[in-house]
């Protein structure tokens, strides 16, 4: 059978709501480690966006890794809309929500083919998204435009312009969720703050987490998760953080936001 198309037990268009609950969660990289991350719990509700941050270190991939289950959690569980991912079959899970990554990867194929890599949509709705993508002029200008092949790992475009492709396909596909990963590259601000504006206006009513190595993207966020040394120390709005004088603070002020 076809491992796509696995009878699904999901609620149709699960997320829906795209809560998000944590619970006691920890995580390790390898069997002979600390945990990376522990005790971790904290309950997001629907379309918030969330900051994590933390020092080099503190465990804010840590999540990610988890909600995708790239690393198996240790201990403790993640539900989505009520659901423990862990019961959930690999594919199910992430076709259902999205990742910006830092650093992604573009299959060899040509560039509709990253976009649609299911060819769920049309040529129309590819072009849609590349203009929310603010790639529309670039691939435009291509000679073979949306059959542009994309070279293994996408080295025929920059690091900017990978991060946008992952930008489209994550506006093509609309999860409820969507998780980004801020590219520390400070050569890509413009592009950084692209995406933020793109995010800020099309992924209204969904669940953003962003790690965040930037905290100015975050500072208008509902709320920020503050690791330290793979723990939680603070979750709370920017705002509350800030007159805590704790280590949000700390951060904010050493950026000179505060």
């Amino acid at each position: 059978a076809d491992w796509r198309h696995d009878q699904s037990s999901l609620p149709p268009g699960w997320p829906t709501a795209g809560n998000i609950d944590i619970r006691g969660f920890g995580l390790r990289y390898r069997e002979d480690q600390e945990l990376a991350v522990r005790n971790i719990t904290v309950a997001i509700h629907g379309g918030e966006k969330v900051g994590i941050v933390g020092r080099t270190g503190a465990g804010k991939s840590s999540l990610t890794l988890g909600l995708f289950r790239i690393i198996e959690a240790c201990e403790g569980e993640i539900h989505i809309d009520g659901v423990n991912i862990a019961t959930l079959g690999l594919h199910e899970l992430r076709s259902r929500i999205t990742i910006i990554p830092q650093d992604p990867v573009l299959f060899s194929g040509s560039l509709r083919m990253n976009l649609d890599p299911f060819d769920g949509y049309s040529d129309e709705e590819v072009w849609r998204a590349l203009e929310l993508s603010h790639l529309k002029s670039f691939v435009s200008g291509l000679p073979d435009k949306l059959n542009h092949e994309c070279s293994e790992g996408g080295e025929n475009l920059s690091l900017g312009q990978r991060q946008l492709v992952c930008l489209a396909r994550a506006l093509l596909r609309k999860t409820k969720i969507l998780v980004l990963d801020e590219a520390t590259a400070a050569v890509d601000l413009e592009t950084d703050n692209l995406i933020q504006s793109t995010i800020r206006t099309q992924f209204d009513d969904c669940t953003v987490l962003t790690i965040a190595h930037r905290l100015n993207t975050i500072m208008d966020y509902t709320r920020v998760l503050v690791l330290d040394k793979g723990e939680m120390a603070e979750f709370d709005s920017p705002a509350t953080l800030i007159t805590k004088r704790g280590i949000f603070y700390k951060m904010a002020k050493d950026s000179g936001l505060v």
